[in-house]
This record gives C-alpha cells, structure tokens and sequence, in this order.
C-alpha cells in the first residue's frame, strides 16, 4: 500500500509544535467550517437506547432523504439505487470490488486524489494514468489521450468535479467527451462529486448523471464529509442505475455489516441544511481561494491556476524537490515561530517524476491565517537550499 502524501508528514508536524513552532495545516482538506447545527443537532438528541446495526445498505429513512436530495439538483434516484457507505473512501472500493476483477484497469486523469491509489492496490487493480498540465489549468486531456490508453484490460474511467486536488470544474462538454468514450467501449464512468456545492464565478455543476446514453454506466460516489463539513461523521454512498452491479456492491456491503449508525443520524439530519449556510461558505471559500492564489502569484518563480470549484490549488514552486521541501518546511524552518504543512504533489500523480515542483495547498483555514501562512512560505522559499531558480 501507497502512503499518504496528505498523512505521511504528520509526525513531522507533531514533532515541530514539540518545539514550540505554531504550524499552519494547508495539507488536508478538512474545513474548519462549522457543521450545521441540524445535525449537531440530531446526535444531542439521538434517542435511542442501544446503537445497533443498519441494513447493510444504509438505514431506508437516510436513503429516501438523499434521493430527495437529488431531486433538488435534477438527479432521479431511487432509494434502493443508493448503497451508504463509510465515506466516499468505501464506496469507492466498492465500485472497483464491483467492476473489476484483479489487475483490471481504471483510466484516471492525474494528478488525482492520492488515495484512488490506494484503493487500487486495495482491490488489486491497476491505475492507468492520462497527464493533465498545470499550464492548462489542468483541463481535460484530449480524446486521443484516453483512446490510446483503452486496452481489453480497461473497465472504467474515474473522473473528479470539481477536483481534488486541483480544483478544476469540468464542463459539460468536457463531460460529454468521456461519454463518447465510455459509450464507445463499453466502459463504467465513476463520478466522484463529492465537492458538488463548492463552483465558484457564477459556474454552476454538471453532473455525469445528467450525460444521455450511459445510465448503465455511470457510477456517483458522495459523502457528506465536505458538503456539510462533517469529515469524521464517515458517511458517503455510491449510487448507480445499474441494477446488476447495485447487487454486486451490496455483497461487499454485507461483507462489512453496515455503515456507521450514528452517522447516519447525522448525515440524515445534514440534508436538512438551510440553503442560507451554503450561500455563506461559499462567499467564505471564494474569498480564501483569492487569498491563496494572489499570494503564490506574487511570489517569484511561483505560479498557480485559479480553479473554479472545491477548496483546493495545485501550485508551482520554485524547488527541486516537493517532498524534500513539503519535510523540510516541518524539520529546519520557521518564521517568527511559524511554519506551513503543504501536501507534495508528487503524491497526486501516479506517473514517477511528475509533480516534483508542486504542493497541493488546501484553503480550509480563515483568509488571516491564510495570508500569514502564504507569508510563510514566501519567506521559506527565500532560504529553501533546493530552490531553483
């Protein structure tokens, strides 16, 4: 199994604030956003006497609240073609546990998050991925790029929108090219949008459940982690209109018992959700996404796209090696008793040598603590040994 590139440094970051220095956290992407008081809410008031288990799929109630869920946003979804899962991290392997026997292929536009590796190894399949540049913003890779990857081993291709790590939207008609594709050759489109709410300037969310032809095909993957900033409540589900594998996926539910019961309490709470609250996160990450992307603009050597959804930047720097750098930042450096906890892009990419010049910089901490940490490290990048230019 793959470390993680967002957790491997985290003794580093423990054995730094041992030392008295105060680390700013831009390496994982837990908001510090407050979770809706409807479902803090619904755990105070949790009533019954013992904790037992749920239907392997999810508890019915939560399951019917989500297809009503998807209802407000143009998804049609029956309850029975919703599996609840312990985080989208679970549904995910489910769906490769489904799809596709050992070293099968999954094509995943890269960089991508970290732990679809992980997954991948998890299921003994294999990751295929198709180079999508930073100089782009990292927009779709060309048709051509996916159909010379296409080999009998493929079964699925697995996109991210918005994406994690980048925070690229993809269009509709980005969308509709991996239709083409997935139609052509008979192959499963797993969509993970679990960052769906979060499109900022006035761009709105295109759903691969809205792509004509391929209802057969297309597999969601969704949590409540981000959406309602409940990360540790460990509640996300897959869904698909394909029966056949809905069934397949059941069995490796079953094979784990169920998903967490109080989570569920909460997760069914949570859709419950004024839309007033996403209006306000919303305009709070649009503020601290200028805030990143201004500040590592200004920095000399440094260069970072402006994504228009979830709450993440890839950003060029000017240093030989991220993880070399991403350690060093937690091992040897501070500023004024501060330092930074960046993610080594090297880790996103599942192509050896690509993102060596890269971080992936999570906007999750107020837009003062984030012009302190960019402060930081533009101070870190004045002294770094590896710097390169």
């Amino acid at each position: 199994m793959p470390e993680s590139p967002i957790r491997k440094l985290v003794p580093y970051a423990e054995e730094a604030k041992k030392r008295g220095v105060y680390v700013h956290h831009l390496n994982i992407g837990q908001p510090d956003i407050e979770t809706p008081e409807v479902a803090l809410k619904a755990i105070k008031n949790f009533p019954d006497k013992v904790i037992a288990y749920s239907h392997s799929a999810g508890v019915l109630s939560l399951r019917k609240k989500l297809a009503e869920y998807y209802e407000t946003v143009n998804i049609h979804l029956e309850p029975e073609e919703i599996i609840v899962s312990a985080g989208a991290s679970e549904a995910l392997l489910f769906a490769f546990q489904s799809i596709m026997d050992p070293d099968d292929e999954v094509i995943i536009p890269e960089p991508f998050y970290a732990n679809y590796n992980g997954f991948a190894m998890n299921a003994g399949i294999r990751v295929v991925p198709i180079f999508s540049s930073i100089e782009s913003g990292f927009a779709l890779p060309p048709i051509e790029e996916f159909e010379k990857n296409i080999t009998p081993r493929t079964k699925a291709i697995l996109v991210c929108n918005p994406n994690n790590p980048t925070g690229y939207l993809y269009s509709k008609e980005e969308l509709e090219v991996l239709r083409d594709i997935v139609k052509k050759h008979g192959l499963f489109l797993i969509a993970d949008e679990v960052y769906r709410e979060f499109t900022y300037d006035g761009k709105t969310h295109y759903s691969c459940m809205y792509l004509d032809g391929i209802s057969e095909n297309v597999i969601l993957i969704d949590s409540v982690s981000k959406r309602y900033s409940a990360c540790g409540v460990r509640i996300g589900w897959m869904a698909s209109k394909n029966k056949k594998l809905m069934d397949t996926a059941l069995k490796f539910a079953q094979a784990r018992l169920s998903p967490p019961s109080l989570g569920q309490v909460v997760a069914e709470a949570a859709v419950d959700t004024p839309k007033e609250y996403f209006v306000s996160v919303i305009k709070e990450y649009i503020a601290r996404r200028n805030t990143v992307v201004a500040g590592i603009n200004k920095i000399p050597g440094a260069f970072c796209p402006n994504p228009e959804g979830a709450f993440y930047v890839v950003a060029k720097l000017p240093i030989d090696d991220s993880d070399r750098f991403c350690q060093w930042l937690l091992e040897d450096f501070a500023f004024e008793n501060q330092t930074v906890m960046l993610a080594p892009a090297s880790g996103f990419y599942s192509t050896k040598g690509k993102g060596k010049d890269e971080v992936r910089i999570s906007y999750v901490l107020k837009v003062s603590d984030l012009e302190k940490s960019i402060h930081v490290l533009e101070e870190a990048l004045k002294v770094y040994p590896g710097r390169t230019n």
